[in-house]
């Protein structure tokens, strides 16, 4: 799907087209899907989000299924952006394995565990509805296996984690508590439930 360019503001001349700043809309759309998901997200709860009138929306997007590819492909961009950053400060595998499970138990709790994620909550809801879509959210978490058995494979490697681990095993059970975090998150639980959960998981590499 070809990037979608951002527009800045600017005033309309007669006849003219609506512009807009389009990382600003998809980041509502992102917060809208986030909150209700894709089938109880309208199109008026779009408009609310984004700023935009119907009419500017079916214009940019065309409808409802093209805005949430847009949403979602900027929503994992974003995420695997700042876990990037988030891993680069660590040295070890064990070190980065332990910051990434911490990564995705701090967005977990709180607040912002209860908004959602966007990869979970549309794994299940969008795995028969379009094949396009359900692919996207596959990818998403194939993704995420990839870079643990990476992280495991590292602490290996520099004698961080213990060598006799499987590492599709291991990085697939870190996958599958890394999803259940954004989860249960949407139930409000604390930091300190997470955290917890986390030193449990990081036993499971010595």
């Amino acid at each position: 799907m070809n990037k979608l360019p951002s527009v800045t503001q600017q005033p309309r001349g007669p006849g003219r087209p609506r512009e807009f700043d389009m990382d600003a809309a998809l980041d509502g759309a992102v917060r809208v899907f986030r909150e209700r998901g894709y089938h109880a997200t309208s199109i008026t709860d779009l408009c609310a989000a984004m700023g935009l009138t119907p009419g500017s929306i079916y214009k940019a997007f065309g409808d409802k299924r093209t805005v949430f590819l847009a949403a979602f492909a900027r929503y994992t961009r974003q995420r695997h952006n700042a876990l990037r950053e988030y891993l680069a400060r660590e040295t070890t595998g064990r070190e980065k394995i332990r910051a990434m499970l911490l990564f995705y138990a701090e967005s977990s709790s709180g607040e912002e565990g209860r908004r959602g994620c966007l990869v979970a909550g549309s794994a299940v809801a969008l795995a028969t509805l379009d094949a396009e879509m359900a692919e996207q959210v596959a990818a998403a978490l194939r993704r995420v296996e990839r870079v643990l058995s990476d992280l495991v494979r590292l602490g290996q490697s520099d004698g961080s984690v213990a060598q006799d681990i499987d590492v599709a095993a291991a990085s697939r059970s870190l996958m599958c508590l890394l999803q259940g975090f954004r989860v249960i998150g949407t139930l409000g639980r604390s930091r300190d439930d997470m955290v917890a959960a986390v030193a449990a998981a990081m036993r499971m590499m010595t």
